[in-house]
């Protein structure tokens, strides 16, 4: 019997672009994609950050055939000990979720939107590419703001909650246009865009500061499934990520 889905499997390495520590690996994201028939999708991450203190999180993400997020749960440790368990729910005109985190106990949350929101940001960088999905390619290069975004977390490694926050600025999207990229999973067409400030801010001004995140650019796949080849983010962060290993069935 045929299989009426297809599965992206694939691996990014997170390396660092400090003077002191360039190119030395800090990090990693294994995660899967299935594609339905229908066109929904469910990205699975394991994403670990070295640096201290060192973050783990596991995210399970839907979104429905426009790309709009259905639910998600997302699991998050820092430092080897565990700070929060969450599953959030995504309808019209509301986002529900239930947790559990250390600080706050067990919590439920209810927020009402305008209609359905059309991005969750749950920090794998995989996640991010799939924010590129908003950008209207047709259009050419160009940059467009979206309004009422919401979170797991405003902290810039996604390293607090996960409950649901909101973005205080909204999120710019800038699409750079279309490139050839060779990465060490191999050479694909690629789409480049600019998620955030398009500012460089420098390093002494910026930490971690919600709403305020250093230059981010994104490549992804120009095959419809915006799977991340490369990205890097400057300022007090200066990190780099890379797709390794890329497998489809």
């Amino acid at each position: 019997m045929p299989i009426p889905h297809r599965s992206i499997r694939g691996t990014l390495q997170y390396t660092s672009n400090k003077p002191e520590r360039k190119g030395q690996e800090r990090g990693r994201e294994h995660f899967s994609i299935v594609v339905h028939g229908d066109g929904r999708r469910t990205l699975s991450a394991h994403c670990e950050i070295d640096d201290a203190p060192p973050v783990m999180r596991d995210v399970v993400y839907s979104v429905d055939t426009e790309g709009r997020p259905v639910d998600a749960f997302v699991r998050l440790g820092v430092d080897d000990r565990f700070v929060g368990s969450s599953w959030f729910r995504f309808g019209d005109g509301l986002i529900e979720c239930e947790a559990y985190t250390a600080l706050e106990g067990r919590i439920s949350q209810r927020v009402e939107t305008s209609g359905r929101i059309p991005l969750f940001g749950t920090h794998p960088i995989q996640a991010d590419a799939w924010i590129c999905r908003l950008a209207d390619l047709s259009r050419g290069p160009h940059a467009e703001i979206h309004k009422h975004v919401y979170m797991s977390s405003l902290d810039h490694r996604g390293a607090t909650g996960p409950l649901i926050v909101s973005h205080p600025s909204g999120l710019r999207l800038e699409f750079l246009g279309r490139e050839s990229v060779t990465v060490k999973a191999g050479t694909f067409d690629a789409l480049h865009f600019l998620i955030g400030d398009p500012k460089e801010v420098p390093a002494s001004e910026t930490r971690n500061e919600p709403g305020r995140h250093p230059r981010y650019e994104l490549w992804c796949t120009a095959d419809g499934d915006y799977v991340t080849l490369k990205a890097w983010v400057s300022g007090y962060m200066m990190t780099a990520y890379e797709l390794v290993a890329l497998e489809r069935s």
